[in-house]
């Protein structure tokens, strides 16, 4: 808990004052001012957060949480469990849409073993950090202990801190656990206080007639165990997953170093709504990289007033969207850099 707790008060706001003059900057580029949309956006905030007004593209690292649900055995995957370390070991041997992505991306992949349901094999890019065998079924008490969910988040910073102290300065986040669609679901119907049915989506592709067991069962959950609105570990231990509490542990880290961090889909959506809960300017940290399938994603989306720069029709997750938008923000950046002014260019400008 020290840990959480030291994180969590060094957490500051971005340097707006560093925001206005990278904002300067860029209305000073041989470009109609604003022209370049969403990288001006991604430029400025990337500032902000790091208090430079040029920051430079920065090293990447990938981090992949993968950890099982005991609510699976309601019947709310269209996959059975043992997928789950079975893609954590396609991911080991460089096979699975992450890999390709990351490779593209120039991102290191760290895959972290939180709570997979098996025990996996030692392998250079994967982490043993598991805090239990999945977590227990929501549906007849909470899905994680106070303590676990802790230990969990910890996790998260933990492995954060490791890449940041390796020159590490853009985080993805990611995660692989069959089942996982179901308490991303829950967290985001709490805290939106919305129809169960509005947020839920097919997750891996459950057919329709699953669709309304998966309602159901999220449902119950919330109701047998009765979150604590203004607890975000309560709600991250009753209705949350390992893997869910690891990837806000990275984002808390991320934003208690001072960098960016990318969101990827609704599972991650739903760990940056705890991690916003845990701290309200943990959110300024954020790039929301795109907009999936999954209808809860964009419901997250909105109550963290963060928006999606990508809209590829993708619902995989593993940190595939948010690897993909990787390269985006170096081209923001490298327009700080590489780009004229019109001074510099002798071009003249805009009359009014």
């Amino acid at each position: 808990m020290q840990k959480l707790q030291n994180t969590l008060e060094k957490i500051t706001p971005p340097d707006r004052e560093v925001e206005k003059e990278a904002q300067n900057y860029l209305d000073s580029l041989t470009k109609p001012i604003g022209s370049l949309g969403v990288l001006e956006e991604i430029a400025r905030k990337i500032a902000g957060i790091t208090g430079e007004v040029k920051p430079k593209c920065p090293k990447k690292a990938s981090i992949l949480m993968a950890g099982d649900h005991g609510v699976v055995a309601e019947g709310v995957s269209a996959y059975p469990q043992e997928v789950t370390p079975q893609m954590v070991l396609n991911f080991l041997a460089g096979g699975a849409a992450m890999n390709v992505l990351s490779r593209h991306a120039g991102a290191e992949l760290i895959v972290v073993d939180i709570g997979v349901a098996a025990d996996l094999p030692d392998n250079p890019i994967l982490l043993k950090r598991k805090i239990a065998y999945g977590t227990a079924n929501f549906t007849q008490g909470p899905a994680m202990t106070r303590e676990q969910a802790v230990a969990a988040l910890e996790v998260g910073i933990e492995v954060a801190e490791e890449c940041i102290k390796k020159g590490v300065s853009l985080l993805g986040t990611g995660e692989m656990g069959i089942g996982n669609t179901t308490p991303s679901t829950a967290i985001t119907a709490f805290y939106r206080q919305c129809d169960v049915k509005d947020v839920c989506g097919k997750g891996t592709g459950l057919k329709d007639d699953l669709l309304g067991q998966k309602i159901k069962a999220v449902e119950k959950a919330i109701a047998v165990n009765q979150p604590q609105r203004n607890d975000a570990i309560d709600v991250l231990a009753k209705l949350g997953g390992l893997e869910i509490a690891g990837m806000a542990g990275v984002m808390l880290a991320a934003a208690a170093n001072r960098i960016p961090v990318l969101i990827d889909g609704f599972i991650s959506s739903a760990a940056a709504l705890i991690a916003s809960h845990l701290h309200p300017h943990a959110v300024d940290y954020m790039l929301a990289s795109h907009l999936s399938e999954e209808p809860g994603h964009a419901i997250a989306l909105e109550m963290l007033g963060i928006k999606p720069f990508l809209r590829m029709n993708m619902r995989l997750g593993e940190g595939t969207g948010a690897a993909l938008a990787m390269p985006i923000v170096d081209a923001a950046l490298k327009i700080m850099h590489e780009m004229s002014t019109f001074a510099d260019a002798g071009v003249s400008t805009a009359l009014v």
